[in-house]
């Protein structure tokens, strides 16, 4: 039988999931003592059953990634015959490489100690480079939000409608949009002069009097897209979209894509993101909590979720 958790850190899409499997959540409590420490509670009997925990390492990521790690080891020690990891969101994975000497690669620590607190196997989605999985010992099973940003595209029935990359390592992930759109196609050149600051140099592709769609991993502080979309808006272009799958959100992010000309910005919900929607009226939300959860009703069942990996 199937048990769902779920840490503090998106309750509401766990929710949501649960709602979709047509399960009630697991009973936790996950609590906090004044020094910090974590303590969790697991108040049902999991022995031999099929566990999934729901939670995404965003901020605050060290404190959700420790909720995660020690939710794992109550249920490992109170036998639990698998732990799947359902994490939509994974922190650190910007952090995949070395890029100066003496650098860590955090993305690889934190996959370990994942592996070593007992995930059997690990559920996410849009990781910020797919090699990413190779870090893990345990099968990896990486989910895209692409299909419902691509319904939401087609629902807003844009005209002249161009994909944007908004860097050249975006290109892969635009073009695939764009062939599934039957829409043209532009890549913006970017030159980062320090870290979180970015520079538009220039667009490759004929973007005049388009309707365009930025397509992007994630948005963190929104430099980088609100740079591409004033780019975009000098070279004459009818509105700006934004779509992105993490809302990360941070620092002056909401407050710069208030101030540029994006006409809309979609995210998804593998970060809560209700206090932001709030505060920015061109922020929208979408749901991927019924990818998530067809995800983890064909792992419970041993069937085939490669279908989803589109």
């Amino acid at each position: 039988m199937i048990k769902i958790f779920a840490g503090n850190s998106n309750q509401p899409l766990a929710n949501e999931i649960c709602q979709h499997l047509n399960v009630s959540i697991g009973n936790a409590k996950v609590r906090t003592f004044s020094d910090g420490e974590i303590l969790v509670e697991i108040g049902e009997n999991v022995r031999g059953r099929d566990v999934y925990v729901i939670q995404s390492t965003s901020s605050p990521v060290n404190h959700n990634l420790m909720e995660l790690l020690v939710m794992v080891d109550a249920l490992k020690r109170s036998s639990a015959a698998r732990i799947n990891a359902v994490v939509p969101y994974f922190g650190y994975a910007r952090q995949d490489r070395k890029v100066a000497p003496r650098a860590p690669i955090t993305a690889k620590l934190v996959a370990d100690m994942m592996s070593v607190a007992g995930i059997d196997r690990l559920l996410t989605m849009d990781l910020h480079a797919g090699q990413i999985q190779g870090f893990f010992d345990i099968p990896v099973d990486h989910l895209y939000a692409a299909p419902v940003m691509l319904d939401e595209i087609r629902q807003q029935n844009f005209s002249d409608l161009i994909i944007v990359s908004p860097d050249a390592g975006g290109t892969e992930r635009a073009r695939a949009f764009a062939k599934r759109l039957h829409a043209g196609l532009a890549i913006i050149d970017k030159r980062r002069s320090g870290p979180n600051v970015a520079e538009v140099m220039h667009i490759i592709g004929d973007v005049k009097g388009k309707n365009c769609v930025i397509i992007d991993d994630m948005i963190d502080t929104a430099g980088t897209l609100c740079a591409a979309a004033t780019a975009l808006q000098e070279q004459g272009v009818a509105d700006v979209y934004a779509c992105a799958t993490h809302g990360v959100l941070s620092g002056p992010a909401l407050q710069r894509i208030t101030d540029s000309p994006l006409k809309k910005v979609f995210i998804t919900d593998t970060i809560p993101t209700q206090e932001k929607l709030a505060q920015c009226d061109t922020l929208c939300s979408l749901s991927v909590s019924h990818l998530l959860a067809e995800a983890i009703r064909r792992t419970h069942n041993a069937e085939s979720v490669s279908s989803l990996f589109v």
